[in-house]
């Protein structure tokens, strides 16, 4: 029995384990595989923010980009440049090959090369790259003024005789007795309603000023009225809602008369359908007069008010 014993010992013995124990290693190798994808996507996550940066630092994008970094980026927009101009004179000789079209074309280029502030290249693709500006263009213009102007321009080419026209349109505008010498654009004329006129006519002497935007008139520069155009004058205060009228010439200069006094020196005075009263008068200075008025439409029995200031 003892010998078999000793034999015996030498053979493995089978184990007992625990039933908690298999739970608890399942639950830390799902921990270990978890906090291992954790740190590999932590990993991928700096290495890709860490190239953006490159990206931009290189690029120049970022406010620490120096001068080398711009630098990098124009040359990089040259180049961009240089490849798509060389694909679209490319297609335009493709085009026009043995035609006006491919010479002009040429000519284009050649005129560019010309005009170009780089150094001159070799025939390359680099030969009509266009010269980079180191300063942005500053402009201070309203973007609807802007597109006014433009507009104007374009017209213009399409119309080669327009300046002609308005120059002869100019030069047949018959303006009143006291000022021959002055006249109006089409673009700025003032018009009256020729319903409400005395006459029955449109027509007075006098151009709208803009201020910043050319659809809105600021003021209303005119003569001063003769005799028989005053209660013209007063329909283009009544049509045009004026508040303020500014009177820098004097009623007689050197002899000869600008222009009658077109205000009651007291009451009221009736000009066709517009009745002036004078409300008061104040003498702010030797040179500076300031009359208040309002004025009425008899047929609508509308009224508004409006200050006069004179200079002497």
């Amino acid at each position: 029995m003892n010998r078999l014993r000793s034999e015996g010992d030498g053979l493995p013995h089978a184990t007992r384990v625990k039933e908690g124990s298999s739970g608890l290693v399942l639950a830390l190798v799902s921990m270990a595989c978890v906090g291992g994808l954790v740190v590999v996507a932590l990993t991928i996550a700096c290495l890709r923010h860490h190239t953006q940066q490159l990206a931009s630092g290189k690029l120049g994008l970022g406010p620490e980009g120096g001068p080398e970094t711009h630098f990098d980026y124009q040359e990089l927009c040259r180049q961009h440049m240089a490849a798509k101009t060389s694909f679209s004179r490319q297609e335009a000789v493709g085009v026009g090959a043995g035609g006006r079209r491919g010479t002009d074309t040429s000519r284009v280029s050649s005129v560019s090369s010309q005009f170009s502030d780089g150094p001159q290249h070799s025939p390359s693709s680099h030969s009509s790259t266009p010269s980079w500006s180191e300063e942005p263009a500053q402009s201070n213009m309203d973007i609807s003024t802007g597109h006014m102007i433009l507009a104007y321009m374009e017209d213009h080419l399409k119309n080669k005789d327009r300046l002609l026209k308005e120059w002869e349109a100019l030069c047949s505008y018959q303006a009143e007795p006291s000022a021959a010498t002055v006249a109006q654009n089409d673009h700025s004329l003032v018009k009256l309603k020729a319903e409400s006129n005395s006459t029955k006519e449109d027509y007075i002497n006098a151009s709208t000023i803009i201020d910043h935007d050319p659809r809105l008139p600021a003021y209303i520069a005119t003569q001063g009225p003769l005799a028989h155009t005053i209660a013209d004058f007063w329909q283009m205060v009544w049509e045009n809602g004026c508040t303020v009228i500014v009177m820098m010439a004097n009623l007689v200069e050197d002899g000869e008369t600008q222009c009658v006094r077109y205000w009651p020196d007291e009451g009221s005075s009736l000009y066709h359908i517009y009745e002036v009263n004078l409300v008061s008068e104040h003498i702010w200075c030797k040179d500076f007069l300031v009359r208040s008025f309002y004025l009425k439409n008899v047929q609508t029995q509308e009224t508004q008010t409006l200050t006069m200031a004179r200079v002497k």
